[in-house]
């Protein structure tokens, strides 16, 4: 049994990983302009493609592999930012609602235009990956495919914390979370700083996509739809808004998927997940790290 859960914790953090990366990007939205990016989850099926294509071109070796990691997050960044700038960017002084249903329409967007495009089109494909090994220690399996996603995983969370943290296009991020307005009075370029946020996001969710087809080694048009829910609920469930929740949030939810699939049914998993979004949302609605805002009337 202690074999199980172990085996279970360890398929956890790699799902986790996936998640708290997907995750990312849809706290930052939020946090910066109070945004549901809906499409963010496509976002990871365009970076999971641009993956694809350049692995089915060149092969698979250490070399493609980081060509094509480079290519995809590149691809989406300037996706992301093209998104922002034609899409939400007119409507940032609109109700939240016009910005909500625009974020569902691009969603759309990018699904079916996926499916219509000739060289994509509506059929699932095999997605290119190294060879799977196996290293088994105390009866407990590790692949090499669950280290890649783990370490690279942490590798860019790692990379982003110090984004935030220790530069200034970090600190002008924190500003224009903090306050837009006064952050435009002190100088701070707000369209700018909202652009490189998004852009940062969908680097993170082209990782995402390509980490999760490692794992599940298929690409579709519909690809990021689940993905993108969970990591959504695992955002909520650190606290919509805030970093550390968020990588807290996926590395959570993700144990909580590969438990359920180990000692109930992989039937449940979607379920428990989901559930986990309820819950959390009548005990504590501002998620495990989110604070609580005073409106003044």
């Amino acid at each position: 049994m202690s074999g199980i859960f172990v085996q279970q914790l360890i398929n956890g953090l790699s799902l986790g990983s996936i998640y708290a990366l997907i995750a990312l990007g849809y706290t930052m939205v939020y946090g910066i302009v109070m945004l549901i990016n809906f499409a963010h989850g496509d976002i990871l099926m365009v970076g999971a493609y641009a993956g694809y294509f350049v692995l089915t071109r060149f092969g698979v070796s250490p070399i493609t592999l980081a060509i094509a990691f480079a290519f995809s997050m590149i691809f989406c960044a300037v996706l992301g930012v093209t998104i922002e700038r034609f899409a939400y960017r007119p409507l940032r002084r609109a109700p939240r609602l016009n910005s909500l249903i625009t974020a569902i329409a691009v969603s759309l967007i990018l699904q079916n235009g996926a499916r219509i495009l000739p060289f994509i089109g509506p059929n699932p494909r095999q997605f290119p990956r190294p060879e799977v090994q196996t290293l088994s220690i105390g009866g407990v399996s590790v692949s090499n495919i669950q280290i890649i996603v783990i370490v690279f995983s942490a590798l860019l969370m790692v990379a982003l914390n110090y984004i935030i943290n220790y530069t200034k296009r970090g600190k002008a991020m924190r500003a224009v979370s903090y306050d837009m307005q006064a952050a435009s009075l002190m100088g701070i370029s707000v369209n700018g700083t909202i652009s490189f946020t998004f852009a940062l996001g969908s680097v993170l969710a082209a990782a995402g996509g390509m980490l999760f087809a490692f794992a599940y080694p298929q690409v579709s048009p519909t690809m990021g739809t689940m993905p993108g829910l969970k990591a959504f609920v695992a955002a909520v469930f650190g606290g919509i808004g805030s970093v550390p929740g968020a990588m807290i949030g996926g590395f959570i939810l993700g144990v909580a998927e590969t438990l359920t699939k180990g000692f109930l049914s992989s039937q449940y998993a979607d379920a428990i997940s989901f559930s986990i979004l309820i819950v959390i949302l009548l005990v504590k609605p501002t998620g495990i790290l989110g604070k609580k805002t005073r409106v003044k009337v």
